[in-house]
């Protein structure tokens, strides 16, 4: 018997951007995992993008995406690549902020 999980795929708390594969995807998928100890990162590269997401909630760090980076970077640069996202998303200049207000 197979089960359909469609209905169960509506019914989940991940959180988190989808990017236009590029050359700042390598170093947003490290600063998700250093940025969010303890959370299970997901990454599901599909070539053209890449959805990287979490349970609940998601952070992205300025400062460390200029450490993974190896460079300045300008939380701009990361809403420029960024194609979709999952949640709700909060912008600052030093963080993005991807999470639930209500988990289901």
């Amino acid at each position: 018997m197979t089960i359909d999980n469609t209905a169960e795929a509506y019914r989940n708390n991940r959180v988190g951007p989808v990017l236009r594969a590029s050359s700042i995807t390598a170093g947003v998928i490290e600063a998700a995992h250093v940025d969010n100890p303890g959370k299970a990162i997901r990454v599901d590269d599909k070539l053209a993008y890449v959805r990287i997401d979490a349970d609940g909630e998601l952070i992205l760090r300025r400062a460390t995406l200029e450490e993974t980076l190896g460079r300045p970077f300008r939380m701009s640069e990361l809403e420029v690549n960024l194609s979709a996202f999952a949640g709700r998303i909060e912008t600052t200049d030093d963080y993005v902020r991807f999470y639930y207000e209500k988990t289901l």
